[in-house]
């Protein structure tokens, strides 16, 4: 552990729907829950006004209706998401080579490496302008920790919450870890929490004081040995700048089992089709194929089947993901299917060929049974994660509203869906920019309403609206970590319409959201 505070964690707050509020103006101060909408739905992330009422990250969507019927509930928009994310990572790397990102939303920085930190005072500066550069050019707030590792920064951050700053000063570490929970410490969940419970073991100063011989009988070497170091504030980990992708996959979740063969099949297709549209956007391939099947029993198969070198090929990972699934018994129903790739590589090295003898195969069945074959960028099918308008799809004869997503109408403007069903869609028509707007319904199929890209969340040459919307961007909170940002105070939830059910999803890597403790910049010491 280093002798300075210059490793920095940051943890945008509630960012999906921090980012949803910052873009509906009706929703800023109001309960908004974002997730898959269908019956198996589950929250991906819950703003700070739904947390109230017990709403939180991975709580199945049913359940968090149940405690929050008047919350807002919308479909995630994940290509709005990255682009913030890019955005925020851009400051981070502005400030360091070494950013680690862990997530769309939270990342650790060595600011020692990046010469913008010395010192406590000095990373408390880079902290500090870190939050207002974030919020000027985002519109949002993020929380900040700092300290001399990135176990204690991570832990740092979170007593920062919400829109806070929190450093901790070298030589107080023991002295704040040891009242804290064990289940503070990373590595230590419900399971291994119950373990040191039954023996006694509740705090980490308590682990502290059992001794690494005691945890290593009660643990294990290895798992006993690392908690021990933990404990007493040792963490010696390096913020690593590139991490190495091990594997890229989709997969979807469908509200009703899936019986017909067929349609199993096209399903595998257009997953196959979305994957290798993300290994491409890596700038990957990947020679081994990988199918995952969730029948009606709950019962997981894994299937893989490993080429002779890697593709990126839309056409070979289909045929590949089809073949899989032809050993693969789907006859009582299916609730989940994924195609992924594994194996990766930054080249191809295809016997083309036989690639091109896949293409013929593949038109001249297309060519006998159109209606068996979907092609890449046909029409969106139930169950679909990124149906409608973020997944850059044309409307199919039958549309599809997602909740939260972005529309235009030729007469209204810029809006957003409110709700949809019953051959209907409502809409508020509202921008980041504007006041709260006025709602309207439309037949599903009105050919004056077309999908629309999201608006950025600030317009450029002016301030963000965003957040505590009374304060000035990139001024920092005052206040002491835990006791709560002043003036951010649950507000009640307005009701909302009822949002259109959509196929629920779960997405190949699922985001974090962690309910907050307070905010304000703070110092740990005593």
């Amino acid at each position: 552990m280093r002798s300075a505070p210059t490793i920095l964690h940051l943890d945008m707050d509630a960012f999906f729907a921090s980012a949803e509020q910052a873009s509906k103006p009706s929703l800023r101060g109001k309960a908004v829950v974002v997730g898959g909408l269908g019956p198996r739905g589950v929250v991906a992330t819950a703003s700070y006004e739904a947390r109230v009422y017990g709403v939180h990250s991975a709580m199945p969507m049913a359940q968090a209706r149940r405690r929050a019927p008047n919350a807002a509930y919308l479909v995630p928009r994940f290509a709005l998401y990255r682009e913030i994310s890019e955005q925020v990572m851009g400051l981070l790397r502005a400030l360091s080579p070494l950013v680690e990102p862990l997530s769309l939303d939270e990342a650790f920085v060595d600011l020692e490496a990046g010469g913008a930190a010395r010192d406590a005072h000095s990373a408390r500066e880079a902290g500090v302008r870190l939050r207002a550069d974030i919020r000027a050019v985002t519109g949002l707030t993020g929380s900040v920790g700092l300290a001399g590792s990135k176990m204690l920064a991570k832990i740092a951050s979170e007593q920062a919450k919400p829109d806070g700053l929190v450093l901790i000063e070298p030589g107080t570490e023991r002295e704040l870890l040891g009242p804290m929970s064990v289940r503070t410490l990373p590595g230590v969940g419900p399971a291994t929490g119950d373990h040191l419970r039954r023996a006694g073991i509740t705090t980490v100063g308590e682990i502290a004081e059992a001794g690494e011989d005691e945890l290593v009988r009660l643990l294990g070497r290895a798992h006993g040995h690392a908690l021990f170091a933990m404990a007493l504030a040792h963490d010696d980990r390096p913020v690593v700048s590139e991490r190495e992708t091990k594997s890229v996959s989709v997969e979807d979740t469908y509200d009703v089992d899936i019986h017909d063969r067929v349609r199993v099949g096209l399903e595998v297709q257009r997953l196959a089709d979305r994957c290798v549209g993300r290994l491409r956007g890596a700038g990957l391939s990947g020679r081994t194929i990988v199918l995952k099947v969730r029948r009606f029993d709950f019962s997981t198969l894994t299937r893989s089947e490993t080429l002779r070198g890697p593709t990126d090929d839309p056409g070979v990972v289909r045929e590949a993901a089809a073949r899989l699934l032809d050993g693969v018994d789907t006859t009582g129903g299916v609730r989940l299917l994924g195609v992924g790739v594994s194996g990766l590589a930054d080249y191809t090295q295809e016997d083309l060929f036989a690639q091109a003898h896949a293409r013929q195969i593949h038109a001249e069945a297309a060519a006998e049974a159109p209606a068996a074959v979907e092609p890449a960028g046909g029409p969106p099918v139930e169950g679909q994660a990124d149906a409608g308008p973020a997944g850059g799809r044309e409307p199919s004869a039958e549309r599809r509203w997602p909740a939260g997503h972005d529309v235009r109408h030729a007469e209204f403007g810029h809006g957003w869906v409110q709700g949809s069903g019953l051959g209907r869609v409502t809409v508020r028509f509202e921008t980041p920019y504007s006041e709260p707007g006025r709602v309207r319904t439309f037949r599903t199929d009105d050919s004056r309403l077309e999908p629309a890209d999201p608006l950025p969340l600030v317009r450029p040459g002016r301030s963000p609206v965003s957040g505590d919307h009374g304060r000035a961007a990139g001024e920092v909170a005052e206040g002491t970590a835990g006791t709560g940002a002043p003036g951010r105070g649950p507000v009640a939830p307005a009701p909302l319409p009822e949002c259109g059910r959509q196929a629920s999803s779960e997405p190949a890597s699922r985001p974090k959201s962690r309910s907050g403790g307070g905010g304000g910049e703070a110092t740990s010491s005593p």
